[in-house]
């Protein structure tokens, strides 16, 4: 997701009620130019030899991210004379509202791309088809992509999608302000000693070096990588109930409240001032998303670096989500249709690296380890901590659920309250959505 920093259009949002039943997941009804029992796609689901087709694609990506893919499918369309893909992007919150009415009305389109923390629901309301038959007619594996996201797209030991990228944060600095007080551009901080140490100069050259948000970007996403850093992790194994008020959260959040404590953060930072801090040289550092590459570098007055998130706490670990492919669950059957879509999946992956460019990191291992990617300097740096990275767990409705600890971040940043009692709080809030949601979605 870059959306030139309008991160609300990232949030998952409500998912439009209604179970959907009785849809057959592709299989019965006429196709476009023969039946949907003709074997017309070749070499196992890689290429597509039957009759031409028209696929629609719905995504997000309605700001920058939107020409890469833009670009992407029309290259698509040009090398396949008998495919032809139509993108339609819209508003995160109106794609996750409009998928599932699509489903039931029987106008899904024939591919999505949706986020990891909404795979699992989108698969309970059946609005998703499983894609083990697509992974093997494609011959995809684990060790074709990162671990982590493909793991993730695994939903009740059925997989529910391809992973496409991972968007993780990263350290953002500003080059200019660290030279001005004597630290070194080319070596940023990435222990926890280095990084207090930097603030401790910074302080004393009268900069605040690191703005902390009380909002969920980017703060929210900051405290819940610092969680996993210290040891913990927002979720019970099992998903059953949050632990975000335990001892590694009470860590992460006091940490994060002692930057405007001591003096290192400005309180009740606003929502995007501290990005807009980054860039008017007013601090050094700011923890952020892979999204702000391009806005940081269509300002040329600017000098600025990126490196992975500073290990503070005992552990490495960084907060990421990460666009996956889906197929919808289609009413009429069109094996054809289906066919094509699994080659469109298929060959989007392997042309990723233009995806890259828009200001993402491949899943897929060979377009990572490309000699192309390495020349993405920002990009390729933040890859480095593809296996540090943390996701949601794979339970519908955990954007809901997760939605409890960015509020208590701000209550306690932004409302003076305890960081305990405000944690614990949240947490059986939460506990409370995972018990509804449970219900909900058997």
């Amino acid at each position: 997701m870059i959306e030139n920093l309008t991160r609300r259009g990232f949030l998952s949002g409500a998912v439009a009620a209604g179970a959907v039943v009785g849809l057959a997941a592709c299989s019965g009804g006429k196709s476009a130019g023969g039946t949907a029992n003709d074997q017309t796609s070749g070499n196992g689901g890689k290429t597509y030899d039957g009759p031409k087709v028209e696929l629609t694609f719905w995504n997000g990506f309605t700001g920058g991210d939107g020409t890469f893919m833009k670009k992407i499918v029309n290259n698509f369309n040009s090398s396949h004379d008998n495919i032809k893909v139509t993108m339609q992007s819209m508003q995160w919150t109106d794609l996750y509202k409009k998928l599932p009415t699509a489903v039931t009305a029987g106008k899904a389109p024939n591919v999505a791309v949706i986020h990891l923390d909404s795979v699992a629901t989108m698969a309970a309301r059946k609005s998703i088809q499983p894609l083990d038959d697509v992974a093997k007619a494609l011959d995809l594996k684990g060790s074709d992509f990162a671990k982590v996201p493909w793991e993730a797209g695994i939903y009740h030991d059925a997989r529910y999608s391809i992973p496409l990228d991972v968007h993780p944060m990263g350290l953002f600095f500003n080059s200019t302000v660290m030279d001005k007080v004597g630290l070194d551009p080319d070596k940023p901080p990435q222990t926890h000693d280095e990084y207090m140490s930097a603030l401790e100069i910074l302080k004393s050259k009268g900069f605040a070096g690191h703005w902390a948000s009380p909002f969920q970007f980017t703060g929210g996403m900051s405290v819940y990588s610092l969680v996993s850093q210290f040891g913990g992790g927002l979720f019970s194994e099992d998903a059953s109930h949050a632990t975000w008020h335990e001892e590694p959260g009470i860590k992460a959040m006091t940490w994060w409240m002692d930057l405007v404590k001591q003096g290192y953060s400005p309180a009740k930072v606003a929502q995007d001032a501290d990005f807009v801090a980054l860039q008017n040289g007013k601090t050094a550092f700011n923890w952020n998303g892979i999204w702000s590459l391009n806005t940081l570098d269509e300002n040329k007055d600017l000098e600025w670096g990126v490196a992975p998130l500073p290990q503070i706490g005992e552990r490495k670990a960084v907060w990421a989500n990460s666009h996956q492919f889906t197929i919808p669950t289609q009413r009429d059957g069109n094996s054809n249709r289906t066919d094509a879509a699994k080659v469109f999946v298929n060959w989007v992956s392997q042309q990723s690296l233009e995806w890259a460019r828009g200001g993402q990191i491949p899943a897929r291992n060979s377009v990572r380890e490309s000699d192309g990617f390495a020349k993405l300097t920002g990009q390729s740096s933040l890859a480095k901590q593809i296996n540090d990275v943390v996701f949601p767990p794979t339970v519908p409705g955990i954007s809901d659920v997760i939605g409890e600890f960015y509020r208590a971040v701000n209550e306690i940043m932004l409302g003076g309250r305890g960081i305990e009692s405000t944690l614990k709080e949240s947490a059986d809030r939460a506990d409370k959505i995972l018990a509804e949601n449970r219900k909900k979605y058997r």
